[in-house]
């Protein structure tokens, strides 16, 4: 029996943080065993808002660069940059002839982003369309699964009702594919406001803590850490800032919330961040001297043969889709 397909992906735009890291690439190291596993740099996706283009290239070979050196092997998965592989535009056209447009304004990314757009001229098609091509990305490769983070599954939900609407229409060919989430309890929000997700594309870099960051900075970053304005270290709801820093501590220290609040019970947040702190330097050490270990031009050849290996795979599925469609004589 087959293993069954997930595939996934991080926008290479702003700093991959530890919410990334805990929430996406760590949990794909670990389906790489079990799964058929294609992993991808959603460059195409980056460009929905304006990038630098010097700043996107580099940052798209960083995020290569720190898949691999978590852990991501490329003799278990399939590891490329989305733009190198041009059956994904391809077929976001063709997705694009079953989309209403009604299912895109729907969309809950889309109103958040475009809110502040007074003149409503100023929104790009492509945020709009964004969704059809993540639906393309993970249709062209008959996913079973898609790790996602709660924010995205919307977009999975819009993804499979494209899917069924198609193979309706021109018979079947498309697998529906499932979302797959972390841990709600456990989701990793920003150092400066517990009640928004780490974001790599917030405005204070005291938001979150990057992969790469040195020990001073991430030292300095969680002292920095807003906490609540009782001393007590309990794990509540009522202290969201506090169980946001038990959750990451819980994380990478591998233990249960409680265990952490029965060791620092009596003791002060001083003592409890200068801890997590040290943690955190120590957990990410041996990402970061991996990630330095790395030759550049060596990574490019694993993302050229990543992008060749899904390009196979995205041929025949584009192929299908066309005959099907009656493109072409």
């Amino acid at each position: 029996m087959s293993k069954k397909r997930i595939f996934s992906g991080i926008q290479p735009s702003g700093n991959i943080h530890l919410g990334n890291y805990l929430g996406a690439i760590k949990n794909w190291v670990n389906l790489q065993n079990d799964y058929d596993s294609i992993f991808c740099i959603v460059d195409l996706h980056a460009i929905t808002v304006p990038q630098d283009p010097q700043k996107l290239s580099q940052k798209t070979l960083e995020v290569a660069k720190l898949y691999l050196a978590s852990g991501i092997n490329p003799k278990k998965s399939i590891l490329f940059v989305q733009s190198q592989v041009q059956e994904h535009t391809e077929l976001m056209w063709l997705l694009n002839t079953v989309t209403n447009t009604g299912d895109l304004n729907k969309m809950t990314q889309f109103k958040h982003k475009t809110h502040k757009e007074i003149e409503k001229e100023n929104i790009k098609a492509g945020l709009l369309n964004y969704p059809i091509l993540m639906a393309a990305d993970i249709l062209l490769y008959d996913t079973d699964v898609v790790p996602v983070g709660e924010d995205q599954l919307q977009h999975i939900e819009l993804t499979r009702k494209l899917a069924r609407k198609f193979n309706q229409k021109f018979g079947d060919t498309f697998v529906l594919p499932t979302g797959f989430t972390r841990n709600k309890s456990k989701r990793i929000m920003g150092l400066d406001n517990p009640t928004k997700k780490m974001s790599k594309s917030a405005s204070s870099e005291y938001n979150w803590i990057g992969i790469l960051d040195d020990s001073e900075t991430i030292k300095k970053k969680i002292m920095k850490a807003i906490t609540d304005s009782t001393p007590e270290i309990e794990y509540s709801d009522k202290k969201p800032a506090l169980k946001n820093l038990i959750n990451i501590f819980s994380l990478i220290a591998d233990k249960k919330p409680r265990e952490i609040i029965e060791k620092y019970q009596n003791q002060g947040y001083k003592e409890f961040k200068e801890d997590l702190a040290e943690s955190l330097v120590n957990y990410l050490k041996p990402i970061q001297e991996n990630y330095s270990k790395l030759n550049d031009e060596d990574v490019k050849k694993i993302l050229t043969l990543g992008a060749n290996q899904a390009r196979e795979i995205a041929e025949n599925k584009l192929v299908e889709v066309k005959k099907k469609m009656g493109l072409g004589i």
